[in-house]
């Protein structure tokens, strides 16, 4: 039987955005006796340019490097949204979709711009989520991914969330995320999926308390 390692006393969620450290928070906290930290108490950690052309590539690059750097066991994500119609843009680039300098209501403005151009009445997407875990010495040692079907607004509704919420309208439900509650949301979303997925690996691995 494998012995497990004790579970780690604090973990680096490696973003500094604070909507998503608020929505991993209760998913991981409620079921760990673990501290979170973000990256915004580490300003002298320099950002990770994502270059990978896939979200588990771009999680992946952003825990080896920010583990290394904090020398704390780190979680990263990457996301985006997929659209049909456009092919599967915006992927891996939903965060810098149209310029590095666009708001996420100019991002939205130009993701139905670009929908209507293409003539394709089909409004099938996905969020998805790849979240990678390392351990301090920037170690790769869990992937899981998260997948949530849906379909995209004609406009923006709601204003819950942030990204690409207020047009995102998940499988089985008539409201996007932007209106849906945080309770629902933390049971379909594809972060919360990915999450479930990490969080069964740590329980598995780590002896808990």
């Amino acid at each position: 039987m494998k012995m497990k390692k004790r579970l780690p006393n604090e973990l680096l969620i490696a973003t500094r955005n604070e909507g998503k450290v608020a929505e991993l928070r209760p998913l991981l906290v409620r079921a760990l006796p673990i501290k979170l930290r973000s990256l915004a108490e580490f300003p002298e950690i320099g950002e990770v340019e994502e270059t990978g052309v896939t979200f588990a590539e771009n999680a992946s690059l952003k825990a080896k490097a920010y583990a290394e750097q904090s020398r704390l066991w780190t979680l990263s994500d990457d996301s985006g949204l997929e659209v049909d119609a456009l092919n599967g843009a915006p992927g891996v680039y939903s965060a810098r979709y149209g310029g590095h300098d666009l708001t996420f209501a100019e991002r939205i403005r130009r993701l139905l711009e670009e929908m209507s151009r293409s003539g394709d009445a089909d409004r099938r997407a996905r969020f998805v989520c790849t979240i990678a875990i390392a351990n301090p010495k920037g170690e790769i040692v869990n992937l899981s991914t998260g997948i949530c079907e849906g379909l995209i607004a004609q406009a923006p509704r709601g204003m819950n969330g942030f990204g690409y919420d207020p047009v995102f309208v998940p499988e089985g439900y008539d409201q996007t995320f932007g209106e849906l509650s945080n309770e629902i949301k933390e049971r379909i979303s594809h972060r919360a999926r990915a999450l479930f997925a990490a969080r069964s690996f740590l329980f598995e691995n780590f002896s808990i308390g």
